[in-house]
């Protein structure tokens, strides 16, 4: 299964389309076929050659057959393994996109025939659509950034999206975590679509369209709004398109998955609200100009984050002629549309253990004073902290005196992280100070 994704430290992608600059074309001239490209090897031409004049030639040979490795191997690896639709393949293209040099010249025909394993509306939406595929790698970015962000204060934290295309089992197996990430990918991709229509950056749309109702007394449709149906529509065909190809594979994952994308661009649906612009002398906003905008990724995030907490364990259970989820618990009722599904109950990702897909929590950082998910007992699970003192300074405890300065402390913030237990032990150790230690700062003025 997937999950939500974080690039590592300057691996991320470059948005846009890529260039061809500079004297040496880098070779992407590494693919294991059923997995993904994950490195790419600078390429120069041989010094005779460049003297005699064929640098070119050779170069750009020599990125054309890197970059059809690279989609070939992508791809394979796409329709071999549909679970690494958007994670093994987001990141492999990913990383390696970061690095290409600009997009060269190539017959979109052409190329989609080099993707051999490809499902026939994915060919499709290759030839008319190449250009997608930068968007994707630039929603398999924001994926990342939006699953480690919304799960940064909880046991499991989506650093498993770290391994793809080698997962652990909390993505390998129908878990509610692996529920999250498919919904969150097929929200970020129709994001991340409808926001590149709205941009211009796609040549087969543009902005969305407007509104039936009048907006409200002093306010005015305009403005670009972002293109919601089209992203939509798109990242369904693309998203989709492997898990409805009838392969060997569990029917279950499968239902799964599909429902939890739904739910995923469900919940994207939900975050289009009116945004609007002030108009007026003086900035007195007489009149405001409006229009229909997605919210931002974080906050679908978040909104999936409270659906993953409710999310609903299903059986593939036979009703009438043909097999259907429904919960496990409450088979008196169908599974809603709006809810998260999933198959397998998840570990408690307290201690490591890679058999479960369990990184544990030792050396996470918690809350001693937060009664919520981030707290030390939750965190911890129960088996002691260790306090320490971190080493930045920080102004706190500020006082404003007339007239006019700012007096103020300086804190040197406790901070605690979750200790490794002793063997059969979960006692836990003191605290240390209650948070904070101060000292008077005098002198200390703020104008």
């Amino acid at each position: 299964m997937n999950e939500g994704l974080q690039p590592r430290k300057g691996q991320g992608c470059a948005q846009g389309h890529t260039r061809v600059g500079g004297r040496a074309i880098p070779l992407l001239g590494t693919a294991v076929l059923g997995l993904l490209l994950s490195q790419l090897l600078p390429v120069k031409a041989p010094e005779p050659l460049r003297k005699a004049g064929a640098m070119q030639w050779v170069e750009a040979a020599g990125s054309l057959l890197g970059l059809t490795f690279l989609f070939t191997g992508c791809f394979l690896a796409l329709c071999s393994r549909p679970d690494f639709l958007f994670t093994g393949c987001f990141l492999a293209t990913c990383r390696a996109l970061s690095k290409t040099p600009a997009a060269l010249a190539l017959n979109q025909t052409q190329h989609c025939k080099q993707l051999e394993g490809l499902v026939s509306a994915q060919v499709q939406l290759c030839r008319s659509n190449l250009e997608l595929m930068h968007t994707i790698v630039h929603a398999a970015r924001e994926v990342m950034k939006a699953c480690r962000r919304a799960f940064a204060d909880m046991r499991w934290n989506c650093s498993s999206i770290e391994l793809a295309p080698n997962y652990l089992l909390d993505l390998e197996r129908g878990t509610r975590e692996s529920a999250f990430v498919y919904a969150l990918s097929a929200a970020a991709i129709s994001h991340a679509i409808a926001r590149a229509c709205t941009s211009g950056d796609l040549p087969g749309c543009s902005c969305g369209p407007v509104p039936g109702e009048p907006p409200g007394p002093g306010n005015r449709w305009g403005g670009c709004a972002d293109n919601l149906s089209y992203g939509l529509l798109m990242g369904a065909k693309f998203s989709d398109a492997p898990m409805k190809v009838k392969k060997t594979g569990s029917q279950a994952n499968k239902l799964m998955r599909l429902h939890n994308s739904e739910v995923g661009r469900q919940a994207l649906r939900a975050s289009l609200e009116m945004k609007c612009k002030c108009h007026g002398v003086s900035g007195s906003c007489s009149i405001r100009t409006c229009w229909k905008g997605l919210q931002e990724l974080r906050d679908v995030a978040a909104d999936l984050k409270t659906r993953y907490l409710s999310a609903t364990k299903v059986v593939h259970r036979p009703m009438g002629t043909r097999k259907h989820l429904v919960p496990k618990d409450l088979d008196i009722r169908p599974v809603k549309d709006s809810e998260l599904i999933y198959l397998q109950s998840s570990p408690d990702f307290c201690m490591k253990n890679e058999k479960v897909g369990s990184h544990g929590t030792q050396d996470r950082q918690c809350n001693k004073t937060s009664h919520g998910s981030d707290s030390c007992d939750l965190m911890c699970c129960g088996r002691g902290y260790n306090p320490y003192t971190d080493r930045v300074v920080e102004r706190c405890h500020c006082k404003y005196h007339w007239c006019c300065y700012v007096t103020c402390r300086r804190c040197r913030a406790w901070t605690e992280a979750c200790a490794l237990p002793p063997l059969g032990s979960r006692q836990e150790q003191k605290a240390g100070p209650s948070g904070k230690e101060s000292q008077d700062i005098k002198g200390d003025r703020q104008d």
